[in-house]
């Protein structure tokens, strides 16, 4: 099977422009392709995971991956998929962001001569003239055909501004500078960007030649990509601190029955005839897929020794057996107790259990509270220092989020 076919096997693929020779050139690790993203949040989400995963599996078959990091784009916003327009973001924002891509993707791709390109738009957005934009790039852009943009239908409905207007037409100039100057002759992105894609293989088609190899390729996203790509309250972020290895891992253990064969062919590297044998199972047996997909992408993103902490640690909870010490521990001082005591709300804040003690009191008043398997009936609990002391106390949230608290 050549690599294009198994991008198409694993339900990688949606639209491109021109299959024939896009099959060709990657199949020949002759493509040259990038992927943005733009630094609205200071870690990559699970929303990134796809096109990681994919940068991955082409830089394996020996093509070269350049991963652009939007600090141009940034400072305007992407309207895809959006009700409301973004946040303005400073630069120092923007650039801090850009710094903490670049640590994360180096997990996933290999960068160096040769190798991988990161690469910032900011080095030549922000220096382009307005009226030289307006002359030698606007005018390659129909705005009727512009206003027909699935990318800018969610937020025509509540208004559109004039700057996330531009956005196509920066996406586009990308692409063309790219073509120029870095020899990039292919682009990736989710369904929600493929007018924004189409722009820039047409403006280098216009400014270039008819014939420039200028090729456009949408990965799938699927309603489980769609979700995953949400960085709303909640988000499964990348980076340990903000969501850990034992979260990330449940994240995956708990996908739906009907998503885990297709998040194991989209983004794990297992081969496709080990995949394609689970499909045949059922039952009891999908939640051993869910195990092996949480496991691989765990270690994929944290590493093995994180990997097999967090199946340890969801033994321990919901088979036993494992080791208790991977469970996801906060430890308190005694600056955190008011009178030598915690209450529940401020316990389940200090946890991250709750993001606040309005949201922790729902909780509780809900019954979705637990504290040594028994169910916090009032909001007004409180446990001492000798509660704390030793194995601490286990909390629960819901039926599946364990967080361990002890002094």
């Amino acid at each position: 099977m050549t690599c294009y076919e198994e991008l198409k096997a694993r339900g990688l693929i949606a639209q491109v422009t021109n299959e024939e020779e896009i099959s060709k050139m990657i199949n020949e690790g002759k493509a040259v392709f990038y992927i943005g993203f733009d630094p609205t949040a200071d870690s990559l989400h699970v929303g990134h995971f796809m096109a990681l995963c994919l940068m991955k599996r082409l830089q394996m078959a020996g093509n070269r991956p350049i991963a652009l990091i939007g600090g141009g784009t940034g400072m305007i916003g992407d309207p895809s998929g959006r009700t409301d327009m973004r946040s303005m973001m400073t630069e120092e924002t923007i650039r801090h962001n850009c710094d903490c891509f670049k640590k994360q993707m180096e997990r996933f791709i290999e960068f160096g001569e040769d190798k991988a390109m990161m690469i910032n738009n900011a080095d030549w957005l922000l220096k382009l003239n307005y009226v030289e934009v307006l002359r030698e790039v606007g005018a390659c852009f129909s705005v009727n055909n512009m206003l027909r943009a699935e990318c800018y239908k969610q937020r025509m409905e509540k208004g559109l501004s004039f700057l996330e207007f531009n956005y196509m037409i920066m996406q586009s100039y990308d692409f063309y500078y790219l073509f120029q100057n870095y020899g990039c002759n292919m682009q990736f992105g989710g369904d929600d960007q493929w007018s924004n894609m189409l722009g820039g293989t047409e403006l280098i088609r216009r400014k270039l030649s008819k014939d420039a190899h200028a090729m456009t390729i949408t990965l799938l996203l699927n309603s489980e990509g769609k979700k995953m790509g949400k960085t709303a309250k909640g988000a499964v972020w990348l980076d340990p601190n903000k969501t850990s290895p034992y979260e990330f891992y449940q994240y995956w253990r708990n996908v739906g029955d009907g998503d885990v064969l297709k998040c194991l062919r989209m983004l794990t590297f297992l081969p496709l005839e080990q995949i394609d044998e689970m499909d045949r199972w059922e039952g009891s047996q999908l939640n051993t897929a869910k195990e092996i997909l949480a496991f691989e992408l765990t270690k994929l993103v944290h590493g093995e020794e994180e990997a097999v902490k967090a199946q340890e640690a969801a033994k321990a909870l919901f088979v036993g057996g494992g080791d208790m010490s991977n469970v996801p521990t906060t430890q308190l001082t005694e600056a955190d107790l008011t009178d030598g005591a915690i209450g529940v709300l401020d316990l389940m804040v200090k946890c991250k259990l709750a993001p606040s003690k309005k949201e922790a009191r729902r909780l509780v008043e809900q019954g979705g509270v637990e504290v040594n398997g028994e169910k916090v009936d009032a909001a007004t609990v409180s446990y001492t220092a000798a509660d704390l002391s030793g194995d601490g106390l286990m909390l629960k949230k819901g039926k599946k989020v364990y967080h361990r608290a002890h002094m």
